[in-house]
C-alpha cells in the first residue's frame, strides 16, 4: 500500500470448513507503530486549544461530543435524513469528502441504457432562430428543444433516460446533424451540449436570448457592478418541466466528463446547493445599482429623501424580467413614506430574492433525481459550478499540460507558432478555439495535433478539425500572425460537421 492506513478492515462474506460455517465474518488489522486517529475528549483540554481562543471557556466535554457528532455525520455517505443546520458546513473540511462524493456516486449510479438514443438535429434551423427569436416564440427549432423532444419515451414501455449512468458512459446520445454528414463518434453529441449552452446563455451581449427559461441579469442590461456576464432563470417562464429536465443535465454532467455551460451567478448556485443567500454578498452580482440604491436609502435624510423621490416611490419593484410587480395590495397607487422606507427596503430585497424561487426548485428538482443530497451537502457552490460547466479559464498553461503534438520535430516552428498564436488569444478566444477542436467549451479537454496533408509546404488555408477524436490539423503557415488570424478565424466561424460522409447518405 501506498498510504498509511491505521486500521485496515477485511470483510469476509462466507467462511466453511468441510461445509462447516466457521463464523468468521471480518479481520481486522491495527497498526502498532502510529496511535488510533479517531477523537478522544483530552483533545479538547485547555492546554491543546491554545490556537483556537474562541473555544476557551467551553466544556471539553461538550466540544469533544459535537465532534464526535460531525464525525458521524461525515462517516454517513449515503445518509438519506436533512442534515440539521449548520452541520452540513462542517462536512466540508472532513478528509473523507473525495472519498464519500465518489463513493455516493457509484453507489447510485445504474448501469448503462442497453441503446443510444438517436437525434436527428437540424443546426441550420437552430442558426435562424438564435438570429431571430422573435419569428418563431415556440422555439421549436432550437437544438435544446429538438434535442428535449428527441429524447421523450415514444411510448408507454419505454423508460425515459435517468442520467445515472457510470463515468466510463461518456455519450449520452448520438447526433445526426441534417445535411451536415456526421458520424457521431462523441464529437457531435459534445457538439449538441456547447450548442444548447450557447442557447440557454449566449456567451455574447450583442445577440437575442433565443430561448426563455433565462435572463440577463441588470448588470449585464447596465454594464455595471461585478459578473457582468451573468443569467438568471426568468421569473416569468413557467414551464417547470423543463428546468427540471435542465436540473437533470446538469447533475448528468456532475457525474460525467462533459459539461453544461451555464453562466449563473453564485446567487443560483448556492440555491442549488441549498446554501443561504444573502442581499449584501450576493445580489450584487445580479444587481449591483439597485443594492447601492437600498443602501443610501436607507441612510438618507428625510430632506434628502422627499427630494429625491417625492411622492413618486411606489410600493413596487422591477424584476429581472423587466415586469414591475407590486409590493403590497394596491402597491403601485401607495407612495413610501419617509418613515417607511426600511418596510420599503425589505419587501423590494425579499421579492428580488424570491423572484426566480420556482424556476431554482424546479432545476435544483432534477438534479437531485440525478446527484444524491449527499454529494450536495459535500459540494461549496464553487465546486457545483466547476464540476457541471468545467473550468471558465482557458490558460495557456492548462492547455499546454493537455495537448500532445505527434509526428512533429522537436524543432518545428509551427508548434512555435500555434503557442504564439494562443497567447494572443483572448479568453474567449481559447474558449472558442477549444470547441472547435473538441466540441467543448471549457476545461479539461485533451487535444490532438498533427500536420495537415501539406506536409511542410507552407499554405495559407485553414486548419482542420475531428471534434470526436480532440484533434486539430495543423497547417505549416509562413509566420505566427498569419497562424493566429487562421486559427481565430476558424474558431469563430467554422461550426459546421461535413467531412464524415455524405450528408446525403441518410
Amino acid at each position: 500500500m501506498t498510504t498509511h492506513l491505521p486500521v485496515i478492515e477485511i470483510r469476509i462474506v462466507e467462511c466453511r470448513d468441510d461445509g462447516i460455517d466457521v463464523r468468521i465474518r471480518g479481520i481486522k488489522i491495527k497498526s502498532s507503530r502510529q496511535r488510533d486517529l479517531g477523537l478522544s475528549a483530552d483533545m479538547f483540554q485547555l492546554p491543546n486549544l491554545v490556537r483556537y481562543p474562541r473555544l476557551e471557556g467551553t466544556d471539553p466535554d461538550l466540544l469533544y461530543r459535537r465532534a464526535v457528532l460531525i464525525q458521524r455525520y461525515c462517516e454517513e455517505g449515503s445518509r438519506q435524513v436533512p442534515l440539521p443546520a449548520g452541520i452540513d458546513q462542517f462536512l466540508l473540511l472532513s478528509k473523507k469528502r473525495t472519498a464519500l462524493i465518489t463513493q455516493c456516486l457509484k453507489d447510485s449510479e445504474t448501469s448503462k441504457p442497453n441503446f443510444m438514443p438517436r437525434l436527428y438535429i437540424n443546426r441550420r434551423l437552430a442558426m435562424e432562430h438564435r438570429d431571430n427569436p422573435a419569428l418563431d416564440p415556440s422555439c421549436k427549432n432550437a437544438v435544446f428543444t429538438q434535442v428535449y423532444e428527441g429524447l421523450k419515451p415514444s411510448d408507454k414501455f419505454e423508460k425515459p433516460l435517468d442520467y445515472r449512468w457510470p463515468l466510463r458512459y461518456d455519450q449520452w446520445w448520438e447526433c445526426k446533424f441534417i445535411a451536415e454528414g456526421i458520424i457521431d463518434q462523441g464529437g457531435g453529441f459534445r457538439d449538441s451540449l456547447a450548442d444548447m449552452s450557447e442557447e440557454l446563455c449566449p456567451s455574447s451581449a450583442d445577440t437575442p436570448v433565443p430561448l426563455p427559461f433565462f435572463v440577463r441579469t441588470s448588470n449585464q442590461g447596465n454594464g455595471t457592478g461585478e459578473a457582468r456576464d451573468m443569467y438568471v432563470p426568468n421569473p416569468s417562464c413557467r414551464d417547470f418541466a423543463k428546468y427540471e429536465w435542465i436540473g437533470q443535465i446538469m447533475g448528468a454532467a456532475l457525474r460525467g466528463k462533459e459539461f453544461l455551460v451555464l453562466a449563473l451567478p453564485g446567487f443560483v448556485w448556492k440555491q442549488l446547493t441549498g446554501e443561504e443567500v444573502s442581499w449584501s454578498k450576493d445580489f450584487p452580482a445580479v444587481d449591483s445599482v439597485l443594492v447601492k440604491l437600498l443602501e443610501v436609502m436607507e441612510v438618507i435624510d428625510k430632506d434628502t429623501f422627499e427630494f429625491k423621490f417625492g411622492n413618486e416611490l411606489t410600493y413596487t419593484t422591477v424584476l429581472s424580467d423587466q415586469r414591475v410587480v407590486e409590493l403590497i395590495p394596491n402597491g403601485s397607487n401607495t407612495a413610501v413614506r419617509y418613515e417607511d422606507r426600511r418596510e420599503f427596503i425589505r419587501l423590494v430585497q425579499k421579492a428580488r430574492l424570491e423572484e426566480s424561487k420556482e424556476q431554482i426548485m424546479a432545476m435544483q428538482a432534477g438534479l437531485l433525481k440525478v446527484v444524491p443530497q449527499a454529494v450536495l451537502d459535500l459540494l461549496t457552490w464553487q465546486e457545483l459550478e466547476k464540476k457541471v460547466c468545467g473550468d471558465p479559464e482557458v490558460t495557456v498553461d492548462a492547455l499546454k499540460r493537455l495537448t500532445r503534438f505527434e509526428d512533429f520535430e522537436p524543432q518545428d516552428t509551427r508548434v512555435q507558432y500555434f503557442w504564439e498564436a494562443l497567447n494572443n488569444f483572448t479568453n474567449e478566444d481559447r474558449s472558442r478555439f477549444l470547441r472547435f477542436v473538441t466540441g467543448r467549451s471549457r476545461l479539461p479537454a485533451r487535444i490532438y495535433i498533427y500536420p495537415d496533408k501539406m506536409g511542410s509546404e507552407t499554405t495559407d488555408a485553414l486548419p482542420e478539425s475531428s471534434t470526436c477524436s480532440s484533434t486539430l490539423f495543423l497547417p505549416n503557415y509562413a509566420t505566427a500572425k498569419v497562424c493566429e488570424e487562421k486559427l481565430r478565424y476558424a474558431a469563430y466561424n467554422c461550426v459546421a460537421i461535413d467531412t464524415d460522409m455524405s450528408p446525403w447518405e441518410e
